[in-house]
């Protein structure tokens, strides 16, 4: 089995961002190769105001002695999804370090991946209608992301 035949092509839009991460996290321990696609379109569930309040007090955790001892907080989508799952793995052991070599997030559909079969999880979709979550990308927005 080669490393073509064990790699996973997910589509992240419309599904909740926490299912889905741990979803990928799951799956990524067990040895599979994931690729994500459309990472800012990604939901977090909740009031919109609230979640956006939220990510603000987030920002807020820093080193008092330098800033770059750190929490680094990232602000992109892809590298806020790719935190998402870091967070759920064991990213100190070896099995938590190969599992994230992994993974790939990409925002959007890159032309290498235009071609691709992707698929979801029906553990991760969301349930209500759309207008009632927030994207990464306006989370991104928000916490001081340029793109």
């Amino acid at each position: 089995m080669s490393a073509e035949d064990k790699t996973v092509y997910i589509d992240a839009s419309e599904q909740i961002a926490g299912r889905l991460c741990s979803i990928l996290a799951k799956e990524l321990i067990s040895g599979k190769r994931i690729v994500v696609l459309n990472a800012e379109k990604a939901l977090v569930s909740g009031n919109t105001s609230s979640v956006l309040r939220q990510w603000q007090a987030r920002l807020e955790i820093y080193s008092h002695v330098n800033p770059i001892y750190g929490p680094i907080h990232p602000r992109r989508p892809d590298n806020i999804l790719r935190r998402m799952v870091r967070g759920m793995v064991p990213k100190t052991k070896a099995k938590g370090k190969s599992a994230m070599s992994r993974l790939r997030v990409y925002m959007g559909v890159p032309e290498k991946y235009a071609g691709v079969k992707t698929s979801k999880f029906e553990d991760a979709k969301a349930r209500k209608p759309i207008p009632q979550y927030t994207t990464i990308a306006e989370i991104s927005k928000n916490i001081g992301w340029n793109g």
